[in-house]
Parts: structure tokens; sequence; C-alpha cells
């Protein structure tokens, strides 16, 4: 049944469309993360300008409401068209850029790419909740996770190779090339958007997802595990080198095979999440993907090569089951009409905290071992997956309780209630179909 429902989202002209647009686009993204931080290294010889492009990259999620509420406003299908071609004309500035005194411009294309890239992750998430039949929605997310993972594990490598033959200007001849074809792949989706609602007072746009994220007890609990999650994953990515370096006592260069061995963990659940989403309750999934994570983060602590490559696998095996469950979750419980605004509120949330963490780590490497901090985050991974695994079956022994889930798909297990505040309140805002009962586990 997996099988067939993963030939029907590749059959699908729109999902296959919007698949494909991912792949390209996805292709030129992973190249350019990893040639702008080597391109401003070569150009300043600056380790802390370099690593100043992933922060200029990550900054616009900040912006993700705001974003997504010009999502909601505009026609979706013209906005993934409009901005991967301003993204392209953006792009191909960076053949100006050959020193360090031109070296502002790579950095203002690469804040202005990365609004762009939650812009059109907020649109397209609310395009394909439309446009896609519920029942393949897992399907379809679980395919794109698998998509843009194997970019990464190609990408880089191709956009490293690119860069050392012909120089930065050819990687952003490359990507500008990916997202105009990006553009014509959404421009030919065979879908019809009605009118857009006129808009309301801005400050209510902007909270209207976190409002909709906070009333529901479908979305609150996954968004807030898709943030501790994250929060693990920021630590757990800090700590790389020095888990290399002091637990195993390999050359920095071996993170490299780690980092495959968990992309391709990535890449085996993005294909195995449509057909589990369907026997399991979102919040199921989540939570044994969460444990996996934690208890292989956890496993970072004992210094061995063979559990080192396990636990890689499991830490990419684990981890996006709460992200995929999460958008699938916001994708199919929320209105036409703040679903934008909703899934890039959703995406900041679960987003913003790795980052943190990031740096939160990078201090704290300096003084705490490594042992200790992959058995600290491995705790508070598996904490939370027992928090929220717990949840739902109080949940579900309570069948009477507002909110409460009853079997996996069943009509109104998993619906939250209205926010009187919130535009998609109104009975004559869209909302996109509601999935078909599952199968039993």
């Amino acid at each position: 049944m997996g099988g067939s429902a993963m030939v029907r989202v590749l059959r699908d002209r729109t999902a296959g469309r919007c698949l494909a647009g991912v792949v390209v686009s996805g292709f030129g993204t992973s190249a350019m993360w990893l040639t702008a931080g080597i391109w401003v290294k070569s150009l300043t010889g600056s380790n802390s300008l370099a690593a100043l492009t992933v922060f200029a990259l990550w900054a616009p999620v900040l912006a993700g409401p705001a974003l997504g509420a010009l999502a909601d406003r505009l026609p979706r299908k013209a906005l993934l068209v409009r901005v991967n071609a301003a993204l392209a004309c953006l792009l191909a500035s960076l053949v100006l850029v050959d020193s360090v005194r031109s070296i502002w411009l790579l950095f203002v294309v690469l804040v202005l790419y990365g609004t762009g890239g939650v812009l059109l992750d907020a649109a397209e998430s609310a395009l394909v909740a439309r446009a896609v039949d519920a029942p393949l929605l897992a399907e379809f997310n679980g395919l794109r996770m698998t998509a843009n993972e194997g970019m990464k594990l190609v990408a880089p490598l191709a956009g490293a190779g690119l860069y050392a033959r012909f120089g930065g200007p050819a990687v952003a001849l490359l990507d500008a090339a990916t997202c105009a074809l990006a553009a014509l792949l959404f421009a030919r989706l065979p879908v019809r958007e009605p009118p857009r609602p006129p808009a309301g007072a801005r400050r209510g746009e902007l909270a209207a997802g976190l409002r909709r994220i906070g009333a529901s007890p479908v979305l609150r609990p996954l968004v807030a595990a898709g943030a501790a999650t994250m929060l693990v994953a920021g630590v757990n990515g800090a700590m790389t080198y020095a888990y290399v370096d002091e637990v195993l006592g390999r050359a920095p260069a071996y993170a490299g095979v780690l980092y495959a061995v968990q992309g391709a963990g990535s890449v085996a659940v993005g294909l195995l999440a449509g057909p589990l989403l369907r026997r399991l309750p979102e919040r199921v999934f989540a939570a044994g993907g969460m444990a996996l994570f934690g208890l292989a983060v956890g496993a970072r602590a004992v210094p061995h090569d063979a559990v080192a490559l396990a636990a890689s696998a499991a830490i990419g095996f684990g981890l996006p089951c709460v992200l995929v469950a999460a958008v699938t979750a916001v994708q199919r419980e929320t209105p036409d009409a703040v679903l934008g605004r909703t899934a890039a509120t959703a995406g900041s949330l679960m987003t913003v905290p790795n980052a943190v963490a990031l740096a939160v780590g990078a201090g704290l490497v300096a003084v705490v071992d490594a042992r200790v901090i992959a058995a600290g985050g491995g705790a508070v991974g598996v904490a939370a997956a027992a928090v929220l695994a717990r949840g739902f079956f109080v949940r579900r022994r309570a069948p009477g309780a507002p909110g409460a889930l009853t079997d996996p798909g069943a009509p109104g297990a998993l619906t939250d209630p209205a926010d009187p505040t919130d535009p998609a309140a109104d009975p004559a805002s869209p909302a996109p179909p509601r999935p078909s009962p599952s199968p039993d586990p």
C-alpha cells in the first residue's frame, strides 16, 4: 500500500511538479550553502565572516510569521514563480563579487536568499495542502524530505568541486539556473486558486498563525516537540568536531563520514514516513522518532566507531520524524486562509531553537566534556519523547474530553477548537480536505 501511494504521489501532476521544483532548487541551495562560507574565507581569510554566511541564511527565519502572512495574501502559485525568478536574478549578480570590497554584496544576497526561502516554504506548504489529496500529504512530505536530504549528500560536493575549478561565480550561476528552472516548473502547476481574502489588522495577521498553533491540541504538542528536538539537534551539531576528536580520537574529516551516514538515514525515513503515518497517529510517530533520536545522541558517549556509525544513521532516521509529522498536521488541520502564516510560524518555532542551541553548544564544548553533553542531550530527547507519547495516551483514555483523540483518522479525532479572533474561524474561509480514515496499526 505504501508503494502504491508513493506512485500516486509521483504520478499526480501537481505533487510531481512540486517535488521536481524542490529537487531542482534544493540542489542549488545545498551547493550554495557550503560554497558561500568557502568563498568568504578565501576572499577575507576570516573564519568569523565565513561562519556569518550561515547566520545570514538563517536570520530571516525570525520573520517567518510576517512572511507567512504575505504568502496568505498573494496568489501562491504566482508567488512561487516570481520569488524563484527574483532569486535567480539576485544570484546572478554575485558574478560581481571578486574581492573583499565587494563581499558586502554576497551577504546582502544571502539574507535576501534566506528571506525568499522562508516565503517559498510557506507558499509551497499552503499550495500543496490545497492541491494534493489529504491522504497523500504524508507521502508527499516524506518524499520532500528524501529529496532535500538526497541533495545534501550530493550538491555540496558538486558545489565545492565547481568552486575549486571555476570559483564562486560559477556556483552562484548554477544556483541561479536551478531557481529559474524551479520557476518554470511551478509555472506549469495545474492549480487554480480562489481569490485571496481581504487583509485584516496587521497585528492580528501576524499573530494568527501563533494563535492557531496555541489553540490546537493537535498542533501545539507537535510544534513544541519539534522545537525541543531541534534544540537538542543544535547542541548535538555543535559538539560534532569535539565528539570526533575527544570521544572517537579521529581526524576532523571523519565528521564528513558521519554526516553522510546521517543523511542516508534521513533519506530512508523520508521514504517510510508516508506508510508509517497512515498506520500511526502523528503524535505517536513523532514520539517514536524523538525517542530514537535521543537514544542515538546519548550513544555518542560510547567511544566506538561502530556505535558512532549506527548512532549517526539513527539520528538521521529519528530527527525528521517529528518535523514531517508537524508539517503534515499543520497542512491537515489549518484552514487555507491562515495556512501560509501558520506553516511559517511553525517553521520559525521549530528552527530558531536550533540556531540558538548551535551558539550555546559552541560555548559548552569549550568547558564540558563531549560525553557529558551527549548523555545530557540524549536524556532530554528521550524525556521529551516520553512527554509527547504520554500526552497522547492520556488523551486517548479520556475520549469525552474537549479535543480528545479517538481512532487515528476517525472523524473528529484531529479537530481543534476554533479561535474566534482568527480569520480562519469564519465559516466562509475554505479549509483543506480532511484525511481519510487510516487503517489500524
